[in-house]
């Protein structure tokens, strides 16, 4: 477990109970490559300018990057999705989404573009709202699940 605590505003403990990192490989669809198959961190992680050390990115052209660094999900979302799609191995666990941190209690109704958290002696900032690709539909099997996300407003 790591904390986040808000930098603006009323300060704000957050409980991160996930941290992932992934690793660049074929996907699913010829010359595609994807490193949305997050994999579970126990204890203390670099963060840089890049994101988390060791995370990886399948394609550096529209993933990754300082505006693009780490990804957050609020596990709060999963039980809308598994009401929606259903029983569904990946929403089991944390990661279903391919993100690296993962909380309860802080969902995109919470935070602004522009605020500022710190986890452990770094700071991060929300820079932009997710903006999924066909990936996410391919490692669910679910057809137009990336445009249902941003419809939702459940971007992370």
């Amino acid at each position: 477990m790591t904390m986040a605590t808000a930098e603006q505003g009323a300060p704000i403990a957050i409980r991160i109970d996930h941290v992932a990192i992934g690793s660049a490989r074929d996907f699913t669809r010829p010359g595609s490559r994807s490193a949305i198959d997050k994999r579970p961190l126990q204890g203390a992680v670099q963060v840089g300018l890049e994101g988390l050390e060791g995370d990886e990115q399948g394609d550096r052209r529209v993933h990754g990057g300082p505006d693009k660094a780490i990804h957050h999900y609020p596990r709060d979302h999963y039980a809308a999705w598994r009401d929606e799609l259903g029983p569904h191995v990946l929403l089991e666990a944390a990661g279903a989404f391919g993100e690296n941190l993962s909380s309860v209690g802080v969902t995109e109704a919470d935070v602004c573009l522009g605020d500022r958290f710190t986890l452990g002696t770094a700071v991060v900032e929300v820079s932009q709202l997710r903006q999924p690709c066909w990936k996410l539909s391919d490692r669910f099997g679910v057809r137009e699940l990336a445009r249902r996300v941003q419809e939702t407003g459940r971007t992370g």
